[in-house]
């Protein structure tokens, strides 16, 4: 490695197992015109979510080596103390948002486990589910603001290297936007589950009923691996993994 590339490697403020796969596209012209406009909308004093030290959340706290399951997400909440850097997940004390509740509703449903008691799934993200938006910041209260910037080439780059040097990975596509982003995905070696969105809007046109979370564990016990404990944390708990997600977050980011 050169003294150019030790000094890339260390400017990239990513977890490790990822920085070694993901530190050519920091370079990449997509990604420095992604952060020339993240810097000018900062510049007018615009609130960008989540905080900067959270964009590579889902990567930070899911080392490449450790993902079971992938969960695809599109953009991150644009309101007000909800997005950190995991897909449909919000901090412990904020209420869960319509889309995780209908998750919620088949998790209970699938597993016959009573709803969780807070919406943090930061429990999930440290067992192996890389809970992935394709979009990793947004404006706040502008939906989709930050589409079509370079996440998009980012993340699809992301699920390239798990489709290419993983194996047994559950992908949970929810939505025709996932189902898209992840139709590169080999179903030779890799589980793909397909259901609607989980959106109020979609998800009574069969994102009910699908088991997702069953159908992932009976394929990871299948191909030797261990299964996830779907049911999450008392809130106390959760808590105590959020702010462990937050540390993890904050040194990597120093």
């Amino acid at each position: 490695m050169s003294s150019i590339n030790v000094e890339s490697f260390n400017q990239v403020k990513l977890e490790a197992s990822w920085k070694k796969l993901l530190l050519d596209e920091f370079s990449q012209g997509y990604m420095q015109d992604l952060r020339e406009f993240l810097g000018h909308e900062k510049q007018l004093g615009k609130i960008i979510y989540p905080r900067a030290n959270q964009y590579f959340s889902a990567l930070n706290i899911t080392a490449f080596n450790k993902v079971k399951v992938v969960i695809l997400g599109q953009d991150p909440y644009h309101g007000p103390g909800q997005a950190h850097g995991l897909c449909f997940s919000v901090p412990p004390d904020v209420y869960p948002p319509p889309s995780l509740l209908n998750i919620y509703k088949e998790l209970s449903s699938d597993l016959s486990i009573p709803r969780p008691e807070h919406a943090c799934l930061v429990s999930w993200a440290m067992q192996g589910v890389l809970l992935l938006n394709s979009v990793l910041s947004v404006e706040k209260k502008h939906a989709a603001s930050h589409q079509g910037k370079g996440w998009e080439q980012f993340t699809d780059h992301v699920i390239a290297q798990l489709n290419e040097h993983a194996e047994h990975i559950v992908f949970m596509l929810w939505g025709s936007y996932a189902q898209k982003k992840g139709a590169v995905i080999d179903t030779t070696k890799h589980l793909v589950i397909k259901a609607p969105h989980p959106s109020p809007l979609s998800a009574y046109r069969g994102f009910f009923g699908q088991k997702p979370f069953s159908r992932s564990n009976e394929y990871l016990l299948s191909k030797g691996r261990d299964p996830i404990q779907w049911q999450l944390p008392d809130a106390k708990l959760a808590i105590m993994q959020f702010q462990q997600a937050q540390a993890i977050n904050q040194k990597i980011a120093e």
